[in-house]
């Protein structure tokens, strides 16, 4: 039972001391050679927080984080809680122009970067009012892991419920990035929730935990916290490479992977994958978008493990959805409400009306990992919390027994001659076919059917086939109308850092090509 009083009191940082104080000999990460304990983990904190304290970092200040996977983000991610600092996560990839935005919107005082991002940083004119500090200084010397002679900290001072912890980037797969307020009370509170689904195949203070999804991202950097609430070791990858995977894999028998389904679908075709690669895991979780029900009946297959099946987005800390443990399983199904979340399936339209099970309506959620809002966006935040409910945009159906089962996004879905398409849908027929590793589908203008829906599709190394017998394949499992228009084979698809295919980006060079 998750008491919400108890995890009200605890910030981020507490929640690591916590930890500490109950195994501090339990190695804490694992970054390549690096391995810190609990208890050294704890000591670099204070002390890269000390530092930061000195230099003037305050409470509410805004830190922006810009690292890839690695120790020294998990350091300054806690150092910057432990003095109330507000972490705007930072996509490393980011170029000048994405920078620019992130600064002229969220305005953050400070920025911890890696040296080899100076190029980019000293050509943004908004970085002449930032303190920046890099994770080595000119002399090659590392500046998160300095140590001071005497602890000067503030004492702990936050608001769980009030005070915000981080400041995450939606992806901006749907229109331009909003920064999504979570509190330390949003955090605990998801961590708890999600963790509670999967209790009873997981041991505090024994599990091994792969990190590989990337930190700045929301789902990453709860998956992180919730290793610190687990006890767990963390195996920290800079980048999701499937080769160095199965190595890390072979190396240390994770228990736990969390990642989106492209990662899961580069394992498992990949050649030098071995039939007992993945049993060491107890857990896999996937996220950031619909796992196709053939990957993870294959996935199952290899592993062994339980799969989680999930449902979450920025707005919700991550986390609304998973499968149950000791339920029943329902290919296709992002599982059930998690613990303390409420969720309705309501009419497009007017959001006002909750329908009956079999009907398809917008999801919206309410419980304590709901978003305080946007940053700076007053106007935006009212859009889509509304009486307490969040208005999450996708598409869902919801069977009699509590399943929930996402069909699409409201602005994905495809009207092809008075029709609805729902490209998910389509996508998932298209995913079983065996020649086919990855595929997008989506709308694009049409004079005669208002829109047509076309697929963007990666086959498996090594396959062959052909548009026409795609559509065939496709025609004998779904309505003629949804079988796409036009198919296009190519070698790679956009996608986020986490992996979540980008269909905006796709729609955005469709509509650029038709203008020329």
């Amino acid at each position: 039972m998750i008491n919400t009083d108890v995890l009200s009191k605890l910030s981020l940082y507490e929640l690591l001391q916590q930890t500490v104080q109950e195994f501090p000999e339990t190695i804490a990460v694992i970054d390549g050679p690096m391995q810190l304990t609990y208890e050294e983990l704890k000591e670099a904190v204070d002390s890269f927080a000390s530092v930061l304290f000195k230099q003037g970092l305050k409470k509410g200040d805004r830190v922006g984080l810009m690292l890839p996977n690695c120790i020294h983000y998990i350091v300054s991610y806690y150092a910057v809680q432990r003095l109330g600092g507000v972490i705007v996560q930072v996509n490393p990839q980011y170029q000048t122009f994405e920078l620019a935005y992130i600064l002229d919107d969220a305005a953050p005082a400070w920025f911890i970067c890696e040296r080899k991002q100076r190029d980019k940083v000293v050509l943004v004119q908004a970085f002449n009012d930032v303190h920046v500090i890099y994770t080595k200084d000119e002399n090659d010397k590392d500046q998160v892991f300095q140590r001071t002679e005497k602890m000067e900290l503030p004492p702990i001072d936050i608001e769980t419920k009030e005070d915000v912890a981080v400041i995450q980037y939606t992806g901006g797969t749907t229109g331009q990035s909003k920064g999504v307020m979570l509190t330390h009370f949003n955090i605990v509170c998801n961590i708890h929730q999600s963790g509670a689904a999967f209790a009873d195949a997981l041991i505090k203070g024994e599990e091994r935990i792969l990190g590989v999804a990337p930190l700045t991202h929301a789902m990453s950097m709860t998956n992180m916290s919730n290793t610190v609430r687990l006890a767990s070791t963390f195996i920290i990858l800079e980048k999701f490479i499937a080769t160095k995977v199965i190595q890390l894999i072979r190396k240390y028998k994770p228990t736990m992977m969390l990642g989106s389904p492209t990662m899961y679908i580069a394992l498992l075709n990949h050649p030098d994958l071995q039939h007992d690669d993945l049993s060491c895991f107890k857990v896999c979780i996937s996220g950031s978008a619909p796992i196709p029900a053939q990957v993870l009946k294959s996935l199952e297959e290899k592993s062994g493990a339980n799969i989680f099946e999930g449902f979450g987005l920025s707005e919700a800390t991550t986390s609304t959805h998973r499968t149950p443990l000791n339920g029943k399983r329902k290919i296709g199904s992002v599982g059930s409400p998690i613990a303390l979340t409420e969720a309705k399936i309501v009419d497009e339209l007017t959001g006002m009306t909750e329908l009956p099970p079999g009907e398809k309506g917008e999801l919206i959620i309410k419980g304590p990992q709901v978003m305080k809002g946007y940053w700076n966006k007053p106007n935006e935040t009212d859009l889509v919390i509304r009486d307490g409910w969040l208005y999450t945009g996708d598409i869902a159906v919801r069977d009699e027994e509590d399943y929930y089962f996402i069909v699409g996004r409201k602005k994905d879905m495809v009207i092809a001659g008075g029709l609805n398409i729902y490209p998910a849908e389509v996508e998932e027929v298209i995913y079983q076919h065996p020649s086919v590793a990855e595929a997008c589908t989506f709308g694009v203008p049409d004079p005669y059917l208002g829109e047509k829906l076309y697929a963007v599709v990666i086959l498996k190394e090594g396959a062959s086939l052909s548009a026409e017998e795609l559509a065939k394949w496709c025609e004998d499992k779904i309505a003629r109308y949804k079988v796409p228009r036009v198919i296009e084979f190519r070698d790679a698809l956009p996608k986020t850092i986490v992996g979540k295919i980008l269909r905006r980006k796709l729609v955005d060079e469709f509509t650029e090509k038709a203008k020329s």
